[in-house]
Parts: C-alpha cells; sequence; structure tokens
C-alpha cells in the first residue's frame, strides 16, 4: 500500500513538471527558508537572526547543531566533564579517546567539532554585522544589536583560543564561494597574543554599548549584557596571565574580575542546587535559556541511575569525590579531618551532596543502591548495562521535578549557565593572589563563596601563603564549579594536566555484608594518558587539507 501511494505522488509530480515545462521550473523560492534579502528588509527578521546566534551557541550533534546548550558535542550525552578527571560517560559517547589520550587530527572524539562550528558561528555575525548598516531601525536599537553581535563572536573566537591557541582571523571579512579560497593568507594563524588582545578588544567595546540589565518586554533573557561581556573579558585575561598562554598579566586579570564586581549587580545565590534549576537569582551573569512550553534538556533520563530508568551517562569519579572537603573544613587527608574510609560519604562539604549520588543517597523517594551483591542501581540491578562504572551519580543540575522516563516531549526550564558571578570572584581570588599574594580582599571573594547559605564551609585558615592560597583557590574551583565545563581548561592553564589527567579513572567498589558495607577503591577506565601535545587540540585534519597544507597544525600532532 505503501508503495502505490509513492507511485501515485510520482505521478503527480511527473504532471506537474510536464504542465509547467513552459515555466523557468527551477526559479523557485524555497519555504522553508529565509533568504537574506528579507532579513535585511525586515528590521524584526534581522533581530531574530541576531537572537538566533545566541541559540547557535550551543553543542553539536553528529549531525550538526545540536538542540541543547554550552560549548560541548552534547549535554543530554556527553559533558566535557568526562574528559576531565570529573567523570567518565558510562557509555564511551566518544570521550573515551580523550581521556585514553588517543587524540589525533583525524580522531578527535567530542572536542571535534569545536573548530567548524565556532567558524561558522563567526562567519554568521560576520554577515550580520556587514548588512546592520541596511536595515530600518533607531539608531539606540542597531547600536545594541551590533554590541550583541560583537560579544557573540567575541564568544565563539574565546572558544577557539582556549582549544587551540594562537588561531585565524577573520575581521569582519564574510566569505563566500565566490572568493578565492586557496589563497594562503586566508589560513594565517594570528600569534596567540594577537589572538587575545582582538577579542579583549572587541569585548571591551561591546560592553560599552550593551545594558547592565535585559529588562522590558521587548529584550529577552539570556541575551548579552555589560556584565556577560565583561566577565567574560576576565576569564580571557585569567587565561592570558596562567602559565600555559602567559601573555597578559594577573594584575590586568584581577582589575577585569573587580569591574564586574564593581557593578555591584551580582551577588551569591543562597541555594547551591536551585541555583542550576531556576534563572530567576542574581548570579548568573549569562545562560541559555528556554523558553516556557520548550522542549528541555533531557538531563535526567541521561545521567538518572539505571534502576529509576536512567542511563548513567556523565558518572562521577572517586577523583571527583576525593575533593570534597569534610564539613570542618579539613580534607579528608588531614587526619584530624574525622574522614571514615568505611564511612567515607558522612560529614562531606554540602556540595558534594548536592553533586554527587553516592550509595546511600535519597534521590527521587527512594535510596540509591550501588552495592553488591543485589544493589538495585548497580550492575545486580535492571538495565545493567545503564549501571555506573564509579558507583557514583550524577546529581547537579538534574530536576526532579522532570520524568525520567519518555522525558522529550516535557517542557523544562533549567538554565544552562555558562558564567556565574561564583566564578569570577573565584577568578578575581586567583589573578590578585598571584599579583599582590592573599589580601583581605582575596580571603573575601573564596569565603563568599564557602559561606554561602546552603554550604556553610568553615572561611579558610588565616595566614595562608602565597602558594598555600594558590592550592586553596584551585581546589574551590575544582568544587565549586564542578561538571560546569572549567576543570578541562584549567588544570591545562595551570600545566598540570601532565599530572592530573595521568592518574587513573577511579571509582568505588561497595560490598554488602549483612547491614555493613565495605569500600575498596577500584579503577573504572583503563589506560587514561594525557601528553604534552594535549595541552592543545588538533586542528581537524580535513581543515589542513583543504588549505593544501598551509594551515598550520599544533605541535604534537
Amino acid at each position: 500500500m505503501k508503495t502505490t501511494n509513492i507511485l501515485f505522488g510520482m505521478a503527480l509530480v511527473a504532471a506537474g513538471f510536464l504542465a509547467s515545462c513552459q515555466k523557468d521550473f527551477l526559479n523557485v523560492t524555497p519555504t522553508d527558508k529565509i533568504l537574506g534579502d528579507a532579513v535585511i528588509a525586515d528590521s524584526s527578521l534581522f533581530e531574530n537572526y541576531v537572537i538566533n546566534r545566541y541559540l547557535s551557541i550551543k553543542l553539536q550533534d553528529k549531525e550538526g547543531e545540536g538542540s541543547n546548550p554550552g560549548f560541548g558535542r552534547g549535554f543530554e550525552y556527553g559533558l566535557w566533564s568526562s574528559i576531565t578527571d570529573e567523570s567518565i560517560y558510562n557509555n564511551d559517547d566518544n570521550t573515551w579517546v580523550v581521556q585514553q589520550g588517543q587524540l589525533a587530527p583525524e580522531n578527535m572524539g567530542i572536542t571535534g567539532t569545536i573548530w567548524g562550528r565556532s567558524y561558522r558561528g563567526i562567519r554568521e555575525c560576520n554577515y550580520a554585522l556587514n548588512n546592520i548598516d541596511k536595515v530600518v531601525m533607531s539608531t539606540d536599537h542597531r547600536k545594541r544589536l551590533r554590541a550583541e553581535l560583537r560579544f557573540i563572536r567575541a564568544f565563539r573566537y574565546h572558544d577557539l583560543i582556549r582549544n587551540y591557541g594562537g588561531v585565524i582571523m577573520m575581521g569582519d571579512k564574510e566569505y563566500s564561494l565566490q572568493d578565492n579560497l586557496s589563497d594562503p593568507a586566508l589560513f594565517n594563524r594570528a600569534t596567540l597574543q594577537q589572538s587575545m588582545d582582538y577579542v579583549i578588544t572587541e569585548l571591551t567595546a561591546a560592553a560599552a554599548d550593551l545594558p547592565v540589565d535585559n529588562n522590558g518586554s521587548d529584550w529577552l533573557p539570556g541575551r548579552a549584557t555589560q556584565g556577560a561581556a565583561l566577565a567574560l573579558k576576565a576569564r580571557l585575561l585569567l587565561y592570558a596571565a596562567s602559565p600555559l598562554y602567559n601573555v597578559g598579566t594577573w594584575q590586568a586579570a584581577a582589575d577585569a574580575a573587580k569591574a564586574v564586581m564593581s557593578l555591584s549587580k551580582y551577588s551569591i545565590a543562597p541555594d547551591y542546587t536551585q541555583l542550576f534549576l531556576n534563572s530567576n537569582n542574581n548570579e548568573i551573569i549569562f545562560a541559555r535559556q528556554f523558553a516556557i512550553g520548550a522542549r528541555h534538556v533531557c538531563l535526567e533520563i541521561s545521567n538518572g541511575p539505571n534502576s529509576y530508568g536512567g542511563w548513567a551517562g556523565n558518572t562521577p569519579l572517586q577523583n571527583m569525590v576525593d575533593a570534597y572537603e569534610m564539613n570542618n573544613g579539613k580534607p579528608i587527608t588531614d587526619p584530624a579531618s574525622g574522614y571514615d574510609p568505611q564511612n567515607p560519604y558522612a560529614n562531606r562539604d554540602a556540595r558534594f551532596y548536592a553533586t554527587v549520588l553516592y550509595n546511600g543517597a535519597t534521590y527521587r523517594g527512594s535510596t540509591i543502591q550501588t552495592f553488591t551483591p543485589g544493589g538495585k542501581d548497580s550492575k545486580d540491578g535492571p538495565s545493567n548495562w545503564n549501571a555506573s562504572k564509579t558507583g557514583y551519580y550524577l546529581r547537579k543540575f538534574m530536576d526532579d521535578k522532570n520524568p525520567i522516563d519518555n522525558p522529550w516531549d516535557v517542557a523544562g526550564l533549567q538554565p544552562w549557565i555558562y558564567i556565574r558571578y561564583a566564578e569570577v570572584l573565584l577568578n578575581y581570588a586567583e589573578a590578585q593572589n598571584e599579583a599582590v599574594g592573599p589580601d583581605a580582599s582575596v580571603y573575601n571573594a573564596v569565603n563568599q563563596i564557602r559561606q554561602r547559605a546552603s554550604v556553610m564551609q568553615p572561611a579558610l585558615a588565616p595566614g595562608l601563603s602565597k602558594d598555600q592560597m594558590r592550592d586553596a583557590i584551585r581546589r574551590e574551583r575544582q568544587v565549586e564549579l564542578a561538571y560546569e565545563e572549567h576543570r578541562f581548561y584549567d588544570v591545562r592553564r595551570w600545566k598540570i594536566a601532565n599530572v592530573t589527567e595521568n592518574v587513573p579513572a577511579y571509582g568505588m567498589t561497595i560490598t554488602r555484608n549483612g547491614n555493613t558495607y565495605t569500600y575498596t577503591r577500584k579503577v573504572a577506565l583503563d589506560n587514561r594518558l594525557f601528553v604534552e601535545a594535549n595541552y592543545w587540540l588538533p586542528v581537524p585534519r580535513a581543515d589542513i587539507l583543504a588549505s593544501n597544507a598551509t594551515l598550520k597544525q599544533n605541535p604534537g600532532y
């Protein structure tokens, strides 16, 4: 019956073709696209084009731009944490190639889409910037849209720089097939200093013309503000001063973060868990927002425990669990901390409980059971191919109001946060400590985060040396910003990835013996490896070949 219908449809198409053979049947206006001339002729369409450039700051799946937030491949699936010492992706999802040191220009795993995706986004912004003066609108409106486009373009360049180092700078040029794409000059990579200087300049200019707030019915939340541009500038200046980059100063980075703090607009949200579920708080500086009624990111099924119908996904490593202090402020390695290796989850930093599901944790009206034999969330439970390899499941970002089973048609509003105030405070503390040492402002910045109302870790001990404060800030970043796409870049810019990423991916085996448990550390993923070349990603082989080898590859690939 289906074959008959298809053939009948083909016959109608053929009849229509024969009947219109005197017409220019190839000159057809597409109905699924809006042509460029129409966008330029209509200010509303042009503004929608600008808004859609925010929507393309998201994950790219194997078929192209995905529908989810973030700058990795897919936050319904492999998080960037799963190519660090924070987690492993339970069923690979193109992450193990990075974890196991097999990165190559033709085999980049989850990281393989950044280069092409970013330049596509830059070209889209250049198109709008090159045509914005043709659009009929007020001068103030045009100024703001231009600033937004420069911010988005700068965000794309920031993503390129932190992954590849010095990159090809396109300026405002919008290349097309009519250009000489074999010109070697098109493939010249700027130095790291030149790349940084350009993006910092762009963000400074964008900040001057962006509003402090997105208030009013005509400006949607989630669009760039002055704070977003200044905070991204502060992040880049922090990177520039860091050992891997070494093209900036710590004082410039501290001053840039201080400029965000001086806006007096942002603050630390009291509830660490709700921060990632509700966009109505003053800690978020820039985030991907979801419209009411729109499909949400199905993090719950992707990362949930197997007995709840979840797929395990990004399973936390013991390496990450060990980073959480006891609630008395002491690391678990301190003999005076009170840590008990056979009761390892008692009395830990409150952020641990908000971030990780562990054996015995309460979840959705039940209790997590990763023990064997018989634990419902272990390999002895249902759908055991989705049981965690590490003994843990991800808790952070998960909204218990969203279903785990068949969630795709259910609306959800979790924001995906790109920049928040806690990062700015940590950026300031790190840069200020490196510039002048652990003064009172460094302590104040870190302690604001530690003493969030729902966390209340003890303040840092007074009298820390510069080196001790550096270690404390790095630990605080690891815990506070866990699973938020910072760790991958932090360990590289600090040049400690050769240590952190060469440690085995540890998990925990929990054995039940009647009413007691035995906890034994295990290796959850074999052959974890990092080599010197991996401080930067390789440029995709296809792009090297397309340039006739004019485009220079990063060293070691």
